[in-house]
């Protein structure tokens, strides 16, 4: 089998695995992840009406906070940014969705930073 399809696979299954567990509600929504090659994204999702609360992402950081950083760095700013828009309005929990992605890097780093800004996670 071509190792990336296979690689497809594991993350396939690694996501459906994750989510089969996870629910976000109105007062505790669903903090899911996605990383492209060039930026991170992140929102704040509430399951039962299928809407998105909050959103960022790295594309949003000013451009002296993007020059000299690296991914991982903005990772955690934009964990920060994250939090700091869901206190502002009114969120004070949330549930973690890594989906298909390993717990290390640029997830682990938005989810802590989100920690440090005052969500709970």
């Amino acid at each position: 089998m071509n190792s990336l399809k296979k690689i497809n696979q594991i993350r396939f299954r690694r996501k459906r695995r994750a989510r089969a567990k996870i629910f976000g509600t109105g007062e505790k929504p669903r903090l899911s992840i996605f990383r492209s090659n060039r930026y991170t994204y992140v929102q704040l999702i509430d399951d039962k009406i299928g809407k998105t609360l909050i959103s960022a992402s790295t594309y949003e950081l000013s451009k002296s906070e993007k020059q000299k950083a690296k991914r991982q760095e903005l990772a955690g700013k934009l964990g920060e940014l994250i939090a700091k828009k869901a206190i502002e309005k009114g969120i004070k929990k949330a549930v973690f969705d890594r989906g298909k992605y390993k717990y290390h890097g640029r997830i682990k780093a938005v989810a802590e930073a989100a920690r440090k800004g005052g969500l709970q996670l």
